[in-house]
């Protein structure tokens, strides 16, 4: 699953005393006499779930309607993702009201994909295929954690309220839901003698409608042989309550003794309760059949057109940008691009007017911030401090001389930024600086500044062998050529071919040492070496720099 809160988390309440009546869904009605109509649009949903995940969706949901698609079919393996992503998508499903929406889990889909799977109109599950252990958690760099106590209403509850809505809508059991998410849900499989009805209830319910009533808890006991009580070793603990055997029932109801396995066509003895308290639900393709959340086994896309009687399928698949935003997040491709940035802004400041390393590195930043803005691990504040950091350095790069209080604000904004797109938000946070409560948002902190300081390292690195080994690559003649020399940049010769190196001449007055000689025609500023001659003296030019002329005596 994915950082941040993803669809897991260990709940502390108990199980509520009465459950919903509900059945098994029947077997679809024979419908091979119907003329084929419409056609049916395959979504893959693969992977993670994410903010991407949704978009991509929405955009396939609209292009699968402008195709003219009156059935749309999730085609889902994932393991889950984001809390609020998953939710999202689930929302998303649930508005479809012109189209019929079908789930076909193919073959998994835990998690979030499970709260995703049950929003639709209708499931449909592959031969070999898993569905549910969707409680919430906290997806971590170093794996999966628990939601601490104090945050687990917050972080379940929107979890199970999502379920119980899809629940209702689609006639799905509100307690193999709520199973689906917390681990201390008993759930036992009941029917009635007379009627037939089955329903799943808690232990509780179930002992109610058998007629008994719970056993007391049976304590050990710590009396002496004296039968003093009050001599008791107070350190031990008082002893857990002893679980009784499952009672008989006094009543017309009983225990569901077997189930029809559509796979196999065979009865198979049910195993009570379905659903320990010490598990999550998670259901096979012949368990969903019959708990009344599949209608019915899947495997391909043929069986798809037949199933619901359209005349084609077709698929519509996440685009090349969809997918290439996923890769972007990963963290060695983040620590790549920081990388680049670096080196990119050295060789910039270091060649002023090339502009094309400048380029690539603004590239990269965008790339940067933008792939976890599109996923939904940072959010637009990260940005915008990003943003400020940027403005308050260019402020003090050309409004304010030396390096300031700008300077450095702008640098701290932006590190804050870079290393906040690292980190997911917590339950109940909604501005992107916060002190991480969470183990495993702390975590994302580490792995953010290891990675920023991983690429920084490597960076010095860089910028050493740039500086040493650069200068003497062709390319970087063919961008930066060299200094040029004093005579190059010279725009004429003003003493028109006179005065030089081995020319002779005589003074035209005193040289002290600087002074004026003449070349033939021409008079020509000169100087000595320290020595000073008078006027009328024989020099010769010992060396020539643009205007500069060198001369010693000579007699």
């Amino acid at each position: 699953m994915l950082p941040a809160l993803a669809l897991v988390s260990p709940s502390t309440a108990s199980p509520p005393d009465v459950a919903e009546a509900e059945t098994p869904a029947e077997t679809p009605a024979d419908t091979d006499k119907m003329e084929p109509t419409g056609t049916a649009a395959l979504l893959r949903i693969h992977g993670m779930l994410t903010d991407v995940t949704v978009e991509s969706l929405r955009r396939r949901i609209e292009q699968a309607k402008e195709q003219g698609a009156s059935v749309i079919v999730l085609d889902m393996d994932t393991p889950g993702g984001l809390v609020t992503s998953s939710i999202a998508l689930a929302d998303l499903i649930r508005e479809l009201t012109d189209v019929k929406t079908v789930a076909w889990v193919n073959p998994n889909a835990h998690s979030g994909g499970s709260l995703v799977a049950v929003a639709c109109d209708e499931m449909v599950m592959a031969r070999s295929s898993r569905i549910g252990d969707s409680q919430v958690i906290m997806g971590g760099p170093t794996g999966a954690t628990a939601i601490p106590e104090e945050l687990q209403p917050k972080a379940y509850t929107p979890v199970l309220a999502d379920f119980r809505a899809s629940a209702r809508l689609n006639g799905y059991s509100q307690v193999l839901c709520e199973a689906f998410v917390l681990p201390d849900r008993e759930v036992w499989w009941v029917e009635h003698g007379k009627t037939g009805e089955r329903k799943f209830v808690f232990r509780d319910e179930k002992l109610r409608l058998f007629g008994v009533r719970a056993d007391p808890p049976q304590e050990e006991d710590d009396a002496d042989e004296d039968g003093d009580d009050d001599e008791k070793d107070a350190s031990k603990k008082p002893s857990k309550a002893i679980p009784a055997a499952p009672a008989e029932s006094v009543t017309d109801w009983k225990l569901v003794e077997t189930y029809h396995d559509p796979i196999l066509d065979i009865e198979v003895d049910t195993i009570q309760p379905i659903v320990r308290d010490d598990q999550l639900l998670e259901m096979s393709a012949g368990e969903a059949y019959a708990y009344g959340f599949s209608k019915g086994v899947v495997s391909s896309d043929d069986e798809i057109r037949d199933r619901y009687h359209v005349t084609s399928v077709f698929r519509l698949d996440a685009n090349w940008s969809e997918s290439l935003a996923y890769w972007l997040t990963s963290m060695y491709v983040r620590g790549f691009l920081m990388l680049i940035i670096l080196l990119g802004a050295y060789v910039e400041f270091h060649t002023p007017g090339v502009g094309v390393p400048g380029l690539v590195a603004l590239i990269c930043l965008a790339v940067f911030v933008g792939a976890p803005y599109l996923t939904g691990l940072a959010n637009i504040w990260e940005l915008l401090l990003i943003a400020l950091g940027v403005a308050l350095l260019g402020v003090e790069v050309f409004l304010i001389p030396g390096f300031g209080l700008a300077g450095i604000s702008g640098l701290g904004l932006i590190l804050v930024g870079l290393l906040a797109t690292f980190v997911p938000d917590e339950p109940g946070r909604w501005f992107p600086l916060f002190a991480p409560d969470l183990h495993g948002t702390m975590e994302f902190v580490q792995r953010g500044i290891k990675t920023l300081v991983a690429a920084m390292a490597m960076s010095v690195v860089g910028m050493f062998l740039l500086s040493k080994y650069l200068p003497q690559t062709p390319i970087f003649h063919r961008f930066v050529p060299a200094n040029p020399t004093p005579s190059e940049v010279l725009t004429g010769d003003p003493y028109r071919g006179a005065a030089r190196v081995g020319d002779l001449g005589k003074t035209e007055g005193p040289l002290r040492p600087a002074g004026k000689a003449m070349f033939g025609s021409v008079l020509v500023d000169v100087v000595t070496q320290g020595e000073y001659l008078d006027a009328g003296s024989n020099v010769e030019v010992m060396e020539r720099r643009g205007n500069r002329v060198v001369v010693r005596t000579v007699t």
